[in-house]
C-alpha cells in the first residue's frame, strides 16, 4: 500500500522538436507529391494563416502549424540571403 503523505509526480515527455527547415522540407515535398505549386500554397498559408492551403498528405498540415509563420519567413529569408549574398546567419546581433 502506498503512503498517502507523498506526492507522486507524472512527467509528460515532449515531442521530439523539429526544425523549421525540416518542416519546410516536408511540407514542400508533400505539396509537390500531391501536384500543388508549393510556393503558391506556402505563400497562401503565410499570408492568411489558413492551414487549408497545406495538404494533410504526410502530416504536412499539422506539422506546419507547429511552427510560427514568422519563423518560416525568417528561415526562408535567411536561406535566400545566404545563397545569394554568401552571408552567414548571425543571430547574436539580435
Amino acid at each position: 500500500m502506498r503512503e498517502i503523505n507523498h506526492t507522486q509526480c507524472f512527467e509528460i515527455k515532449n515531442e521530439k522538436e523539429i526544425s523549421v527547415k525540416q518542416v519546410i522540407d516536408t511540407v514542400y515535398m508533400a505539396l509537390t507529391e500531391k501536384g500543388y505549386n508549393p510556393v503558391s500554397q506556402i505563400v497562401g498559408y503565410i499570408m492568411s494563416g489558413d492551414p487549408t492551403y497545406i495538404t494533410s498528405h504526410r502530416g504536412a498540415r499539422s506539422l506546419i502549424m507547429k511552427v510560427e509563420r514568422d519563423e518560416i519567413i525568417e528561415e526562408l529569408l535567411s536561406d535566400y540571403i545566404n545563397v545569394h549574398f554568401g552571408k552567414n546567419d548571425d543571430k547574436s546581433e539580435e
